[in-house]
């Protein structure tokens, strides 16, 4: 059925779903079934409830800007909370240690804090619809046109990596079909979201936030207690580094400490690379810029929600690699083969060169398969087992590490409460895409470009529509993951080449006067163009790598943070040459979207306890306190 499949869809079965997965590793009881069938009624009602509450354009695109900032503040983190993110950071922690919480921490805690203080204001008070809205009121429609393509087709990418997730989920733990798998969930998110609109979204979000932590916090609770605590945990770490690497290091197990030179750290990434490229381009780029998370907030009641609903998100967040970045941890001394060894993953590579073919049962490629064993820590017997075609020596990726310490710690109707975990954090992820995908599409490719004059229902039909092309498109879009060391390499691939451009643009439209139109739409052109012409240079010479990332040591995951980085500068050069070759509009012109010309909107007062910068400043005293201690 899988192969059928792909065929419909014109592509080669994949051999990262297929490799060596001879059995599924859980089966679900009764109870199970049970808890995710009531998960799918409820998303479902959800969206059938809300759907008398869509009508109108302003409540179907933008939930009737009604949104209190606890749901707002929830949304904005569960929107963000997809499966990529539970899957693809577990991995990535298991690959990399500890320095994948800088993506939770350094790489979106100021960003969140500095969208809710400085720049809600502008958007909410302006009340565009989208960030290629704002663009459109500050440079043009040309600046506009560009970021809603982008943006457009970066939320279509980011639906299929979802997908993919949620494909590897089902088949490798449950042996489910892969159609099944995929059609199920997408046709679910379809449902809920084109009858609710942002509303329904909104709500099914903040109801999957509770599930994901609900189904998924027993795993690290479980392993840690098994691992004897954090510190039997890093000891059992550093024995199992010194046997597969010779050399016993506690790098797994610092944020910083070890990122003064690249080849100190596991991610092969420098410190600057941190700073810079990930926590100021990625990170402000994203939670800033991003309207996949800006138009829940934008959804929010009042200016002061508004404000309040970022830094709400910003305490979760800071909690959320207690679920995602410790089970990778603990899946480094934890998991197990069949015959009861230690369990080692690899990397997307290793699988594809070491798949099976399906009737045969014997290596495709034995060459490839061979060369690529000889670069992992594999103990040799078991590279042997995987080059004889044994079908008992599965081999598992980076990305599987949450599936399958869900399936060693999780019994009946736990389990089904994980595995809906999953599912849920898919069509959060997922819904989150779409909506945004259909709002842009709407507002700022369909209505500018193709009918101006369409009555509010039909731009409302229009964004239903939008969202069922939306779900198809990215079912074909899932695939291309299948071409990247791991999902989060795919997915900061995407943030380098679309958002860092963008964050630019925006930057100067908001806070510089002289930026003028044309240099908003060639500084976020070019430095799209710019942005990917380095990701495919690395591609196609994979040496020039070390020049992009500064070091022959860098690594596919500094490479991203870096390639984001110079296409910022690259956007700022061209953006700050071009307005002063320009003419720019007169100051009166930009009322309420440029700093310094703008007559920003005052809050009624409120106790103390609930001023935004009281809860900001303790937000930021936590994030300090958690960098000092993981040092």
């Amino acid at each position: 059925m899988f192969v059928n499949f792909m065929s419909i869809l014109q592509l080669p079965a994949s051999p990262n779903l297929l490799a060596f997965s001879t059995a599924p590793l859980a089966h679900l009881r009764l109870l199970d079934i049970a808890v995710i069938a009531i998960y799918f009624a409820m998303v479902l009602w959800i969206g059938f409830y809300l759907k008398g509450r869509s009508n109108t354009g302003e409540e179907f695109f933008m939930a009737g800007r009604e949104m209190t900032a606890w749901i707002a503040g929830l949304s904005f983190v569960s929107a963000n909370l997809g499966s990529l993110e539970l899957m693809g950071w577990a991995g990535s922690a298991y690959q990399y240690g500890i320095l994948a919480t800088h993506w939770y921490w350094v790489g979106a805690i100021p960003a969140m804090l500095f969208l809710g203080l400085v720049m809600m204001p502008f958007y909410y008070v302006c009340k565009t619809h989208s960030v290629p809205g704002y663009l459109n009121l500050r440079y043009g429609g040309q600046a506009s046109s560009v970021a809603a393509f982008s943006f457009a087709i970066e939320m279509i990418l980011m639906s299929g990596v979802n997908m993919f997730a949620m494909a590897v989920v089902m088949k490798v733990v449950l042996g489910w079909d892969i159609t099944f798998s995929i059609l199920v969930s997408s046709v679910a998110v379809a449902i809920y979201v084109g009858l609710g609109g942002l509303r329904s979204a909104i709500f099914n979000e903040v109801l999957q936030f509770v599930l994901i932590w609900g189904g998924a916090m027993l795993v690290p609770i479980l392993g840690l207690y098994q691992a004897g605590g954090v510190s039997g945990l890093k000891t059992k770490i550093m024995a199992n580094m010194q046997s597969m690497t010779g050399v016993s290091s506690d790098s797994y197990f610092h944020l910083w400490r070890d990122t003064g030179h690249f080849a100190s750290n596991p991610m092969g990434v420098h410190w600057t690379g941190i700073v810079l490229g990930l926590g100021f381009v990625i990170s402000f780029g994203y939670w800033t810029t991003d309207f996949l998370v800006v138009q829940r907030v934008l959804a929010a009641h009042n200016l002061r929600a508004a404000r309040m609903a970022p830094i709400i998100g910003s305490f979760f967040k800071m909690a959320v690699p207690f679920i995602v970045i410790l089970p990778g941890l603990l899946g480094l001394v934890l998991l197990q083969n069949p015959d009861g060894s230690r369990r080692q993953l690899v990397g997307e590579d290793v699988v594809a060169a070491c798949s099976v073919a399906s009737a045969s049962g014997k290596l495709d490629n034995p060459a490839d398969c061979s060369a690529a064993m000889a670069k992992t820590t594999l103990p040799a017997a078991y590279q042997q087992k995987v080059l004889a075609g044994d079908p008992n020596a599965e081999l598992h990726t980076y990305n599987q590490a949450l599936p399958l310490m869900m399936v060693r710690y999780l019994g009946p109707g736990l389990l089904g409460l994980g595995i809906t975990a999953l599912i849920a954090g898919f069509m959060s992820g997922m819904a989150g895409n779409v909506s945004a995908f259909s709002t842009v599409w709407t507002y700022d490719i369909y209505k500018p470009l193709i009918n101006k004059k369409g009555s509010d229902s039909h731009y409302v039909l229009v964004g239903r529509l939008s969202i069922l092309f939306g779900v198809i498109v990215s079912i074909g879009a899932a695939y291309l993951v299948q071409q990247f060391h791991g999902i989060m390499d795919y997915v900061q691939a995407l943030f380098s080449i679309f958002v860092a451009p963008l964050l630019a643009t925006i930057l100067f439209g908001m806070f510089w006067k002289r930026a003028t139109a044309l240099a908003g739409f060639l500084g976020l052109l070019l430095g799209i163009v710019f942005s990917a012409s380095l990701f495919l240079w690395v591609k196609l010479v994979p040496a020039a790598l070390a020049t992009v990332a500064l070091s022959p040591d860098a690594k596919p995951m500094a490479e991203n943070v870096f390639r984001a980085l110079w296409a910022f500068v690259f956007s700022t050069i061209v953006i700050i040459v071009v307005s002063l070759l320009t003419k720019p509009k007169p100051v009166a012109e930009l009322d309420g979207l440029v700093y310094g010309a703008t007559v920003l909107p005052k809050e009624e007062p409120v106790p103390f306890y609930k001023n935004v910068w009281l809860w900001a400043i303790l937000a930021v005293c936590i994030f300090a306190a958690l960098n000092i201690l993981f040092w």
